[in-house]
C-alpha cells in the first residue's frame, strides 16, 4: 500500500479512537491537527481537550495503536500550540 493509502488506513483507526469522557472520536474531536506518513513511519500531531487531561496515557496509547496498523514506527507529538478549539458543528453538541 502507498504512503496516500496508509495515512488514510491510519485516519480511519483514528476515527475510531474514542475520547472516554466525550464519547466522541478524537478525528471528529478536532484533537488530531496532522497526520503523515513516510517511507520511515507515522508522525501524529495531536492535541487533548485539556493539558491536564486524565486520560492522556490512554488516548496516546490508542493513537499509537492506530499508527502501528501501517505496519510502521509511529511518532505521537502532543501540543498545545494551539490549544485544543472544538470544530464549530460540535460546539452545540458539546454545550459550548
Amino acid at each position: 500500500m502507498n504512503e496516500e493509502g496508509l495515512k488514510k488506513l491510519v485516519i480511519e483507526a483514528l476515527r475510531h479512537v474514542e475520547d472516554p469522557e466525550l464519547h466522541i472520536d478524537i478525528y471528529t474531536l478536532g484533537l488530531i491537527y496532522d497526520v503523515r506518513v513516510e517511507e520511515d513511519g507515522v508522525s501524529i500531531l495531536m492535541t487533548l481537550t485539556t493539558p491536564l487531561c486524565p486520560y492522556a496515557r490512554e488516548i496516546e496509547d490508542a493513537v499509537r495503536k492506530a499508527g502501528a496498523l501501517s505496519g510502521l514506527p509511529v511518532c505521537i507529538t502532543v501540543t498545545f500550540d494551539p490549544p485544543w478549539n472544538p470544530p464549530q458543528d460540535l460546539r452545540a453538541i458539546l454545550g459550548l
